[in-house]
């Protein structure tokens, strides 16, 4: 079976091209086989996601405008690994609550990936969050959040969703189809 696997590379240097809000710029001088090579990417602290499945096969979502693409994207509950020494599960769970009004019962690793090896190092995980119940939050939305639509959604539908690319927010195409293969 097939297996991504971490690999050491000699890094020669490493430069700051650009210092952002939450990702940087960087780039790498590193020796791969007889060459020497540079390579630019974004320096991404990481994130979780959480595909929240209520006992009637119904996803809850939230639709949210994401400037760079120009959309109101379809996607699960997500958010950066920015707080200091925080789990991937507190993480995943403060994303929830704060998003959504929601926390669960049951909150297990689904999936993890990256949306963009070639242009950044980000890796995503991706929550299953059952028995859900909602919970008064403090989280005061700004931004791109302060109109978020918070919605269920049958599972049934937003596969379908995904596989016409009506919905194409990575985190929520990838945690579908994972649990797509786990609900069969």
């Amino acid at each position: 079976m097939p297996k991504d696997q971490p690999v050491s590379r000699d890094i020669l240097s490493t430069d700051l091209v650009f210092k952002g809000r939450i990702w940087d710029v960087v780039s790498e001088t590193f020796r791969y086989n007889d060459e020497t090579l540079v390579r630019d990417f974004v320096r991404h602290p990481g994130a979780v996601a959480v595909a929240a499945l209520n006992d009637q096969r119904e996803l809850l979502m939230i639709r949210q405008y994401r400037h760079p693409v120009r959309k109101l994207l379809w996607e699960i509950p997500a958010g950066l690994l920015d707080i200091a020494g925080e789990s991937l599960e507190v993480a995943a769970r403060r994303e929830l609550i704060e998003e959504t009004g929601y926390d669960a019962t049951t909150l297990e690793p689904l999936i993890t990936f990256h949306p963009s090896p070639g242009g950044n190092d980000e890796s995503i995980t991706i929550y299953l969050a059952t028995e859900l119940f909602k919970v008064d939050h403090g989280f005061v939305a700004t931004g791109e959040e302060s109109d978020m639509l918070v919605e269920w959604v049958a599972f049934d539908e937003a596969l379908a969703s995904v596989l016409s690319s009506d919905i194409q927010n990575p985190s929520a195409v990838v945690a579908i189809l994972a649990l797509a293969a786990r609900l069969k």
